[in-house]
């Protein structure tokens, strides 16, 4: 099934969604491997690092310095890959209103982690600029 590209449907479906627990941003060398009492949800390869996002609980666990503790939200809708402007419409709105974001785009959804003391304000903020596209 292929994603949806045009942006006001991405806007108007993109249905938020909080997942359960609080997640970290963490970073390990790059030659290092990654502990095995982890399980990151997301990995990514960086010149400096290996960057993992993981529940806190398993930062913490594992003794591994960790930032940006941060619940994810889940953008529900299917969107393209090569969708223009989705994220754009959406960081400037929290970005309007302070909330500082890391959007991860995946196959099937986009995910935001935002402040732990801001995502309900994150989640209001995207009900809201859903709606104005449903009207």
């Amino acid at each position: 099934m292929a994603g949806e590209r045009d942006l006001n449907a991405l806007l108007k479906d993109m249905k938020p969604e909080m997942q359960p627990g609080i997640f970290v941003f963490c970073t390990i060398p790059p030659n290092e491997s990654i502990p095995a009492a982890v399980d990151p949800l997301l990995t990514f390869r960086e010149q400096e690092g290996t960057t993992l996002v993981i529940q806190r609980e398993e930062a913490e666990a594992a003794g591994l310095h960790h930032a940006f503790a941060s619940p994810m939200i889940t953008l529900t809708v299917h969107s393209a890959l090569d969708a223009v402007g989705f994220l754009a419409a959406i960081t400037a709105r929290l970005a309007e209103a302070g909330i500082s974001v890391n959007a991860v785009s995946a196959f099937h959804h986009d995910h935001l982690f935002v402040p732990d003391d801001r995502a309900d304000d994150a989640m209001a903020l995207l009900r809201e600029l859903s709606k104005e596209q449903a009207s």
